[in-house]
């Protein structure tokens, strides 16, 4: 591997040459199934024709304006991401690149809104233990993981951390007097895909409604279908002041949306934010085609079944070293009795005697966790050549 990267990257010993649905090929030659999909990113696989061809003619026309001009394809994006998002309440949308910088937006907004409605010193953000909210010196304040922190104080802050599924310890959190919003995961990824409760989510929602406290879904790896429905709220009925997107928002090119609901879709005002590569026309270009596929009824059931024939055919081994099997679509998370780490190693390093499978693409989630993340593309026949692979693994 090239030796020029900064070491900020535990990388397995691969390199990718190519890429076509649910798999990638290395520079030898060899095929591996993607498990991984950029990490909840290449949501319709490698080289799908109609992404492909749409990037294609966007950029024969032009890759870049500036945010002091409106292009076409990007104004007809935010249009249709708003109406996808529609059911939840959104009614409109910031366009970034990057899923922390989402989150910063979403920060920036529940201090305004709460600056201009309440008055100074109503600015916290509340955040759970396990969260994962960006890299950036401030959605690292707000991540509520010590890990991630080590060697990079001071913080940003006005966070506060309180543990996911305590609704008491919630409630004592959200006090109106000090606290601007509550930024939540429906579901924890990065802590080994971790699903909050109808009834915590429920109290949360009803929290943030009594006390004028903006209730902020971060959907930047749940979101876009992942879970089964086009954003992971709108299983649990709730309605958010503000989600947050990334990952399989532009199918792999860079991409983050910030949308609001009624009572914060003005907070931002000329000047108070911005992003210059922010509703990027080759990005706009390939989330439209990412929403024109997968915000369709049969797509996401589709999505749904698929998780469930994963999640069972793990269970059906009956594995000792299967602990635990949490998921929500194609959002899952299996807890093992030893490392992850080297099964992942195990599924890229070996040659397996599977028909058309020679190696597997998994993730890890904390020591002791696999994480899927497939491309909703994927086929009934790959899954089950995937989980042989991970079963001679285990």
């Amino acid at each position: 591997m090239a030796d020029v990267f900064m070491n900020t990257y535990h990388r397995l010993p691969v390199t990718f040459a190519k890429g076509n649905g649910a798999w990638l090929t290395d520079v030898n030659g060899k095929n591996y199934l993607d498990f991984s999909s950029g990490i909840a990113v290449n949501c319709l696989g490698h080289n799908y024709p109609p992404l492909v061809k749409a990037i294609a003619e966007q950029a024969a026309k032009f890759n870049h304006i500036s945010n002091y001009y409106m292009s076409d394809v990007s104004e007809a994006f935010a249009e249709k991401l708003v109406a996808a998002c529609s059911g939840a309440g959104m009614r409109k949308v910031f366009l970034g690149n990057s899923g922390a910088e989402a989150n910063e937006g979403a920060c920036k907004i529940a201090r305004k809104y709460s600056l201009v409605k309440h008055g100074p010193g109503r600015h916290q953000i509340v955040t759970l233990r396990g969260s994962f909210h960006g890299r950036t010196i401030t959605t690292l304040s707000a991540t509520g993981q010590d890990v991630f922190h080590k060697d990079f104080g001071p913080f940003t802050e006005g966070f506060v951390y309180v543990p996911g599924g305590d609704i008491a310890v919630l409630d004592k959190a959200l006090d109106p007097n000090t606290t601007a919003g509550l930024l939540i995961e429906a579901i924890q990824g990065e802590s080994g895909i971790k699903p909050q409760t109808p009834e915590y989510i429920a109290a949360a929602a009803k929290f943030c409604a009594d006390r004028d406290i903006l209730l902020m879904f971060d959907e930047v790896q749940a979101g876009v279908g992942r879970t089964g429905t086009f954003l992971a709220c709108e299983a649990y009925g709730v309605k958010p002041d503000v989600v947050t997107l990334a990952k399989g928002l532009c199918g792999g090119v860079p991409a983050g949306a910030v949308l609001a609901g009624e009572k914060a879709m003005d907070v931002f005002q000329i000047s108070d934010h911005g992003s210059t590569f922010g509703g990027n026309p080759l990005a706009a270009a390939a989330g439209l085609v990412i929403l024109e596929t997968v915000n369709k009824p049969e797509f996401l059931r589709e999505i749904a079944r698929k998780g469930e024939k994963l999640v069972s055919i793990i269970k059906g081994w009956n594995n000792p070293k299967v602990k635990e099997i949490r998921s929500r679509g194609l959002m899952i998370g299996v807890d093992i009795t030893e490392e992850a780490w080297p099964v992942l190693e195990k599924g890229i390093s070996r040659v397996y005697s599977i028909p058309g499978a020679s190696g597997l693409l998994l993730l890890s989630a904390g020591k002791n966790t696999l994480r899927f993340l497939p491309p909703y593309i994927i086929s009934d026949a790959e899954i089950e050549q995937g989980l042989e692979i991970l079963k001679s693994c285990l």
